[in-house]
């Protein structure tokens, strides 16, 4: 039987494709899909929107209550607001949003204790992989007796709001888990003085259409080691949150990762 979806901000770029990816395996049923309220295409099939042809399903402003899992493409206030819905329906929810402030993202804690969660900062499966081998070089590189240089630079397309990604964030904390790092520096400008031993750097470049691409540099005298994982497409993202909610249908309250979903 499939598995029936509420999709919300499925007439965004991730959610078009969250709905076209869902229709083509058979495995799900889009039960809904979710805009904010004054959205312009609020009333015309989801289908239709995503390219696909009619699917019989409108762009509503709710919907959670018919689902079995909600993945959730959006914007932090409005992803809030959406588990706050799931959390009155008890519907599971998969978060794909980032650049939520500690607030929200303590109130996503919170509610993990009521409902099972899978709130990742990305849903590919190489980068949650990449993250898998950044803490295993990280953890090798700790000791190395001339000291390592860790830099993470990220790459994205001229729309994204929040800067540097949440995945690139969640490289850095990986790292300064492995290494021991406590200072987290966003660029460089001026005369600053040589570099300190106990920072991360984190660089962002917003450029074209560029879907996502990541690189953790540790730089150490006379070598180098560079983790690089590059999206060709936003259909990699659609696909593992797919494949997360597939995971997290029948699981307990909880607050859950990819790294859970792929067994890492």
């Amino acid at each position: 039987m499939p598995l029936k979806l509420a999709i919300h901000g499925a007439a965004g770029r991730m959610g078009q494709r969250v709905v076209a990816l869902a229709v083509e395996g058979g495995d799900f049923e889009v039960a809904a899909a979710i805009e904010s309220a004054g959205h312009p295409k609020l009333g015309q099939d989801a289908g239709l929107i995503a390219g696909i042809g009619e699917l019989g399903v409108p762009l509503a402003v709710v919907g959670e209550s018919a689902a079995d899992v909600v993945i959730d493409f959006s914007v932090p206030n409005a992803a809030i607001a959406v588990l706050a819905h799931c959390l009155e329906y008890r519907k599971p929810i998969v978060i794909a949003t980032t650049g939520f402030d500690p607030d929200q993202r303590d109130f996503i804690a919170r509610a993990a204790r009521e409902l099972p969660i899978v709130f990742a900062p990305s849903m590919s499966t190489a980068v949650n992989l990449l993250m898998k081998l950044t803490e295993i070089a990280g953890r090798a590189l700790r000791d190395y007796p001339s000291g390592v240089d860790a830099e993470i630079i990220e790459r994205h397309h001229r729309f994204k709001e929040d800067a540097p990604s949440g995945t690139a964030l969640k490289f850095g904390e990986i790292v300064a888990q492995a290494m021991g790092q406590t200072e987290h520096r966003h660029g460089r400008e001026g005369r600053l003085g040589k570099r300190t031993p106990g920072e991360i750097g984190y660089h962002a470049v917003r450029a074209g259409d560029n879907p996502g691409e990541h690189t953790i540099l540790f730089g150490m005298l006379g070598e180098t080691i560079e983790l690089k994982v590059a999206a060709t497409s936003r259909d990699c993202y659609a696909q593992g949150a797919l494949l997360a909610a597939k995971w997290l249908a029948n699981k307990r309250a909880g607050l859950y990762g990819m790294g859970d979903v792929l067994g890492l």
